[in-house]
């Protein structure tokens, strides 16, 4: 269920975020694919890509992350993700594989670690191929602005919409009016921008409260415009034969997570 193994039938029914983030990994594999024809192996198996799919997902889902290399290690593969976790995995500079509880466990209860960041549910879909319902945020898709967002030295973890109060983390207003001004005025755009960088709040928040109505319209707009999106993109995924494309019912619960989570959004907005 992972980015590799999905098609672009399968992209073409998720978010703009979450289907970048699974063509990248499907992206990852072909250069996996092309690395392999390297390695000492026999042509039956260089030429059979489910075999090659399966090498690469096992690869990437059960290694460890750690300062940029990549290790797998016999049982320390075998926890769970959790966005509360109950142990962290570490290595010393011998390569040996440690694992410490970071709090009391008591008899019976899981031991999960974190695959990722647990504010945002689509990077671990797209590298893990499962939805964490219970991440409590997800990236607020205003890949439109990803400029803007890089520009103020923000990421996708710092842009997220709350699913359970429909919240909004500064940046994005941030982002959203520095969007809007420099479309409008360059001028007021770099102001603002300067502000940020200095880190003056006052300033910032005066920007916010004199051109509100401008950043609240352009929120709105993203908001409804994703809202119909997604029921368009699940109903054509919902027009998959399952036989074909089994990936359909983890594609309709992310994309049920993020329109849950704007929904909410939505609410807060129209009543600002």
């Amino acid at each position: 269920n992972t980015g590799a193994s999905m098609t672009y039938a399968c992209f073409d029914c998720l978010p703009p975020y979450a289907a970048w983030l699974a063509l990248s990994e499907r992206q990852n594999f072909v250069n996996f694919q092309k690395a392999a024809k390297r390695a000492p192996m026999s042509d039956e198996i260089l030429s059979n890509v489910t075999i090659l799919k399966w090498a690469y997902n096992v690869a990437l889902t059960r290694s460890i992350n750690w300062y940029g290399e990549r290790y797998i290690a016999p049982m320390g593969d075998m926890f769970n993700h959790g966005t509360e976790t109950e142990a962290e995995i570490s290595y010393d500079e011998n390569g040996n594989c440690m694992v410490y509880a970071t709090t009391d466990v008591y008899a019976g209860s899981p031991l999960r670690v974190s695959y990722g960041d647990p504010t945002n549910p689509s990077p671990l879909f797209a590298s893990y191929g499962f939805l964490d319902e219970s991440s409590p945020a997800t990236f607020c898709k205003v890949m439109h602005m990803k400029e803007e967002m890089e520009e103020l030295g923000y990421t996708f973890a710092d842009l997220l919409f709350y699913k359970d109060t429909g919240d909004i983390s500064p940046q994005v207003y941030d982002v959203a009016l520095y969007y809007v001004l420099k479309k409008s005025d360059p001028g007021l755009a770099d102001g603002f921008y300067q502000t940020i960088m200095s880190g003056d709040e006052a300033a910032k928040s005066q920007y916010h409260e004199q051109y509100w109505q401008y950043t609240k319209e352009e929120m709105q707009k993203h908001v409804d415009g994703t809202l119909l999106d997604l029921d368009k993109w699940s109903e054509k995924a919902n027009g998959y034969d399952l036989n074909t494309h089994p990936r359909v019912p983890l594609i309709l619960a992310h994309n049920d997570f993020v329109k849950e989570t704007f929904l909410n959004v939505k609410n807060n907005l129209d009543y600002m």
